[in-house]
């Protein structure tokens, strides 16, 4: 073959590859997607039992087809403080095993269907309008880029199975420390098992890998290397997320050390060789094998010993006595935005912290007052300087997720969240003005009567019924009739006792038993405790629309 025809056939197979990891992206991003919160929903249910948590590990990256991005995540939940590490370790050993589920849909020869799934799901995603019928779309589109793909890799590979360089290259591949090593840094490289096991089965398919010995160590190699993504997504995070990119990596380590001396001193390849003959399904099939035996095998052998693992990781990075708080977000982390659905459900638990700041910011500030305490007003201050931080960072989170393609519900939860971070924000610097309030009162050694104080107590009590009332709705995202009712019959009667109150005052100014001083710091609380209200109201009802339909008449 002359020069030229070998540059086409390269540029072909570039192209081929290009193909496989773009449908395997939209294959996976399609899954995750249309699982959207059920997904959510089972990651939220992981238990400090490991085994449970294995199964758990093998269902979502069976669904995002990428044990990389599941290592990610791991790290990304830790980081954000949602998950320990003995929850960690066993979804760790779970993405092991679903990340083989590619490499089984590869190893099926359906080419003759291909162009189907790939018409079908451009039919679906060009004339359906709705998002949530579209993933379907590209989860079959994707499903036949990935098999097009490796087909024309395949294809025009196969000149270097006709080529004795590249043959004694692939035959060297058979020593163990090479074919490892070989397979470590690819994998590292483009940060994907599933990818790397694809393309060795393609150079099989082509001829240039000729046994299953020549690919066994570069299979187990490949499972080390993709532990480079949790080891990135662990830079800069906090102390658990880096024990468990640690223990990620040890667990790979152990397993390929394992498997390595298996495959040498005991008939590894010949047994897969008996009951999958390579003159029968291929070298590329028995690649598939080897990379889910290599997988069941390790979760079997390691899984067990996964508290020993975990002493380990300790002993090299051991626990930090305290780790100094400081101010940011919990829940938030980039890390999780590679997987939508998750981020959003990051987002409504960031904005429950926000909420529950601006109840504690409300509380303190209407304590100083009545206890004419000034000791509080510092304390406001403090929590405001964190609720401001919080609203940026959940807006710029927010505006983050608007640019991924998710699914219609949660674009509106996230239009829900960030109209409701906007009134918690303004609670909170209504609580600044009470304790403005609080200071000018005691400076100025004003005192209300009996009766004033009465119906502060009355406005305040009121409030905090709409406080906690709106704040349940909101946080449960749940327009319960009872909970509605509440909040709207409890604001009707705030502004009611604001306006019979505001009167009561100026009566008490016109008997002369309160100052011009005392009716202004006592209609700017008022006003304060209105606002307060209108704001809880504001909460409480920035549901979804559908979540509203059963208390829209009555609204």
């Amino acid at each position: 073959m002359d020069a030229y025809s070998i540059v086409l056939k390269v540029i072909m197979a570039l192209g081929g590859l290009g193909l496989f990891l773009i449908g395997m992206k939209n294959m996976g991003e399609g899954l995750e997607l249309a699982a959207g919160s059920k997904l959510r929903n089972l990651l939220e249910k992981i238990t400090s039992n490991k085994f449970i948590a294995m199964l758990v590990g093998v269902l979502v990256t069976g669904v995002i087809q990428s044990s990389s991005a599941t290592d990610a995540m791991v790290v990304g939940f830790a980081n954000a403080g949602l998950m320990e590490f003995g929850q960690a370790i066993g979804v760790l050993f779970g993405a092991k095993i679903g990340t083989t589920v590619t490499s089984l849909l590869l190893a099926i020869d359906i080419k003759s269907f291909v162009p189907i799934f790939i018409f079908l799901g451009a039919i679906v995603i060009t004339f359906f309008k709705k998002n949530n019928y579209k993933y379907y779309g590209q989860i079959a589109a994707g499903f036949g880029m990935l098999f097009l793909g490796l087909s024309l890799m395949s294809e025009n590979l196969k000149w270097m199975g006709e080529s004795e360089a590249f043959l004694s290259i692939a035959d060297k591949l058979s020593f163990p420390l090479l074919g490892l090593f070989v397979g470590i840094i690819f994998t590292g490289i483009i940060q994907s098992s599933s990818a790397s096991v694809g393309i060795l089965m393609a150079l099989a398919s082509a001829g240039v890998i000729t046994s299953l010995d020549q690919a066994v160590f570069v299979v187990f190699g490949f499972n080390v290397g993709a532990c480079s993504a949790a080891i990135l997504s662990s830079l800069g995070a906090n102390r658990t997320a880096k024990q468990i990119s640690l223990s990620n990596l040890l667990i790979s380590c152990f397993g390929a050390i394992i498997m390595t001396l298996v495959a040498i001193f005991l008939p590894f390849t010949d047994i897969i060789n008996y009951f999958l003959p390579a003159k029968t399904v291929g070298v590329a099939a028995q690649i598939s094998a080897a990379h889910i035996i290599f997988n069941i095998a390790i979760t079997v052998i390691l899984l067990p010993c996964s508290s020993l693992i975990m002493k380990i990781t300790k002993l090299i990075l051991p626990d930090l006595e305290e780790e100094k708080e400081k101010m940011g977000t919990v829940y938030l982390d980039n890390r999780i935005l590679t997987t939508p659905p998750m981020a959003v459900r990051q987002v409504e638990k960031e904005c429950e912290r926000l909420s529950s700041l601006a109840r504690k910011s409300y509380d303190m500030a209407i304590k100083g007052f009545f206890d004419r305490d000034l000791s509080y007003t510092e304390k406001v201050e403090k929590n405001e300087k964190v609720i401001d931080y919080l609203t940026h960072e959940i807006t710029r989170y927010i505006v983050k997720i608007n640019g991924l393609d998710i699914v219609d519900e949660d674009r509106k939860i996230m239009g829900v969240m960030y109209k409701a971070i906007q009134d918690l924000e303004r609670i909170g610097d209504h609580a600044e003005n009470i304790t403005e309030c609080t200071k000018r009162m005691i400076d100025s050694k004003i005192y209300f009567t009996d009766d004033a104080l009465n119906e502060l107590h009355q406005l305040d009590a009121l409030v905090i019924k709409m406080i906690d009332c709106g704040f349940e709705m909101f946080n449960t995202q749940k327009a319960t009739p009872t909970l509605a009712e509440t909040v709207v019959d409890t604001e009707d009667e705030l502004d009611d006792c604001c306006n019979i109150f505001k009167e009561n005052h100026i009566k008490r100014m016109n008997d002369g038993l309160c100052t011009a001083e005392n009716g202004t710091i006592f209609l700017e609380l008022l006003s304060a405790f209105e606002r307060v209200g209108d704001h809880a109201d504001n909460v409480a009802f920035s549901l979804p629309r559908k979540k509203l339909v059963s208390y829209a008449n009555d609204r």
